[in-house]
């Protein structure tokens, strides 16, 4: 994927000329890299939330499609995995940055920081193939093939029961556990 490019690498190269002379800074350097990583897997993060947030509104125009054509027989299996979708979107929305201040009890080392950037970076190419399932799920439909649905669906909800299960690991890669 064209996305796995190294976001910390991107981010260091990016540094300002004040900035690349403050890093020779003794302590400074080893804050602003932590900053960088921290910032990188903020990044990968928003770009995680956003395919999620377009492969969420795009179940939400299937939904809408599979109501006015009244294919009943599977809108309950939708309405199940648009809540899964709507409960793995909030929960990657408000997880943490793996930041943690001076004073915390729990520090996360520079380390740790790439091991989540990395993790993070396989999560995008879970959510990228979920999103590709989607995709052609929506196509499917727009061609009027239909015969498919029930399993499609299934699918799509084994696939993002998947990814949150993965996702729920994250916090241990954080600490260094995993």
């Amino acid at each position: 994927m064209s996305e796995k490019k190294d976001v910390y690498s991107e981010a260091k190269s990016q540094m300002r000329l004040s900035e690349r002379i403050a890093a020779f800074i003794p302590g400074f350097r080893g804050y602003k890299e932590k900053e960088l990583r921290r910032e990188s897997d903020k990044l990968i993060r928003n770009h995680l939330n956003l395919k999620l947030s377009t492969a969420k509104a795009d179940l939400k125009t299937i939904a809408q499609k599979l109501s006015d054509r009244r294919y009943f027989d599977v809108l309950t299996d939708m309405d199940r995995l648009g809540a899964k979708m709507d409960r793995v979107v909030e929960k990657v929305n408000h997880a943490s940055y793996g930041y943690t201040g001076f004073f915390d009890a729990v520090k996360v080392k520079e380390d740790s920081l790439d091991r989540m950037i990395d993790f993070d970076s396989k999560l995008i190419d879970e959510i990228t193939s979920f999103a590709a399932d989607v995709d052609a799920f929506k196509a499917e439909l727009a061609s009027g093939e239909t015969k498919n649905m029930k399993t499609r669906i299934q699918n799509l909800t084994d696939k993002l029961e998947g990814f949150e299960g993965t996702f729920d690991k994250r916090g241990e890669v954080i600490l260094g556990v995993n």
